[in-house]
């Protein structure tokens, strides 16, 4: 069996590197956590609230290293400060919602009839995690999974191999039983075999639409519940009544942050003919501004894509682009630091169209492609003509437009003056290749959960 090697951007070290279980041993973790859900379901629920939040707690108490450890792991500036504010506002919200969400829904209580849907735990979550936000992705499945009754067992990807662990030391030692929630480190077939053995009740998967497929292949025939969150080519549109300078800050922040490795980032815009002059100028000299570095360096803005395979993808769609006719707007030139590996110059491309990958395929990248529209109908049809569904930013001055809009684009979610934000009221969910699914919001614990009828007749004639 071979090891597991976490291959650190920053320098193309090796950061870290970890054996699988083997297929007995994760058969073994899953048994334990199945034998484990019938007792944790049955604490109170206010027990399993404060407990999930002291482990969140735990965590944030640590926050300074793990921050750095993210630079380390997938390269983000350490001066943006990590994901620990959102992953607190979130289980705080789910936690908040939990006794109102999980309560029976009473049909009828009277002499003769009780009659009442309750919600009951799943049994066992599997939770494969992504890179890019590797803890507010998996707070999203865990602290509701958790609060609701499951138990959890966490595979946190190869790139941030470390982030399972920092999150199991920090729910034990709050008191979470160990079988309760589980860290594991697995290879692809023994995720497929756990997944086909029926190991597990729920599975949430973040990833790639070819990761998804073959979760969907692995699971059937199972009848596991599975949430596929794939990814996007998040569109903003930009119309004629939009306050431009807030609308270049925002889109272009969210197709830059994170080196553009955002599931939710702006990876394409439209703008009306008459702001598009103006829009792309003042976009130009906002990626101007940016720093790209050594994540550990206070002044570095952008720091390296998380792997340098990830990189070559993003270079490979710039180049195809260029070489079908469209125009590069940011000299690399301007950023010394792009060394051809991991660490990418940011590009605005335009003159360009829905024949390049570009524009079509999810890049992950600092990378964004501008195209001037007439009007709503034309930015409405580019918006839809894309495999994927996942969120769309609308700017302009009226709501009741932006909801007209919204109605006729394929996505899960709608902005109006924003782009690349999650809020933990909201469901968070998509539509074609994005996947299928829903975390946060009320939702989020139906997904964790399944519905029980109970109908008690009080008398016997």
């Amino acid at each position: 069996m071979k090891a597991i090697q976490l291959i650190s951007p920053v320098d193309g070290s090796v950061y870290a590197e970890r054996m699988p279980l083997s297929r007995e041993a994760a058969i073994a973790a899953a048994a334990r956590a199945k034998a484990a859900q019938k007792a944790w379901a049955a604490r109170p629920l206010a027990e399993r609230i404060a407990l999930v939040k002291a482990g969140v707690a735990k965590l944030i108490e640590k926050k300074d290293v793990l921050v750095d450890e993210l630079a380390w792991q997938m390269g983000r500036p350490t001066r943006f400060g990590g994901e620990f504010g959102g992953v607190n506002d979130r289980t705080n919200y789910m936690s908040e919602i939990a006794e109102a969400t999980l309560a029976p829904h009473v049909i009828e209580d009277s002499e003769k009839f009780r009659r009442y849907l309750a919600r009951e735990a799943v049994g066992v979550v599997f939770i494969v995690a992504p890179w890019n936000y590797p803890y507010l992705t998996t707070i999203n499945t865990l602290a509701p999974a958790l609060i609701a009754g499951n138990t959890v067992i966490l595979k946190h990807a190869s790139q941030t191999l470390l982030v399972g662990e920092r999150l199991a030391e920090a729910f034990h030692a709050a008191g979470i039983p160990e079988d309760v929630f589980q860290n594991v480190v697995l290879d692809h077939a023994t995720t497929e075999h756990l997944i086909g053995a029926r190991a597990f009740n729920f599975v949430n998967f973040t990833g790639s639409v070819a990761g998804g497929v073959a979760m969907e292949k692995a699971a059937a025939g199972t009848f596991t519940g599975l949430g596929l969150e794939l990814g996007g080519k998040d569109p903003g549109y930009v119309r004629a009544d939009a306050d431009l300078d807030a609308a270049v800050d925002t889109l272009m922040d969210g197709a830059m942050y994170n080196a553009g490795q955002c599931c939710c980032g702006i990876e394409r815009i439209y703008v009306h003919e008459s702001l598009y002059d103006a829009f792309v100028e003042k976009a130009v000299a906002w990626v101007k501004g940016l720093t790209l570095g050594n994540p550990f360096d206070a002044a570095s803005t952008l720091g390296p894509m998380a792997n340098k395979r990830f990189a070559a993808v993003v270079r490979s769609q710039i180049a195809e682009a260029i070489a079908a006719g469209a125009k590069p707007l940011i000299d690399p030139a301007l950023f010394p630091a792009d060394d051809g590996g991991a660490y990418l110059a940011p590009q605005i491309l335009v003159d360009v169209n829905h024949s390049m990958r570009v524009m079509m395929e999810e890049s992950f990248g600092p990378v964004v492609g501008i195209m001037k529209v007439k009007d709503d109908a034309e930015a409405i049809a580019l918006m839809n003509d894309s495999p994927y569904g996942l969120t769309a930013s609308i700017w302009t001055q009226s709501p009741d437009v932006a909801a007209e809009i919204g109605a006729q684009i394929e996505t899960g979610t709608i902005f109006m003056n924003r782009a690349d934000y999650l809020d933990p009221a909201l469901c968070w969910t998509g539509c074609k290749d994005t996947g299928r699914g829903n975390s946060l919001s009320y939702l989020g614990f139906h997904s964790v959960t399944r519905p029980k009828s109970y109908h008690l007749k009080k008398v016997t004639k």
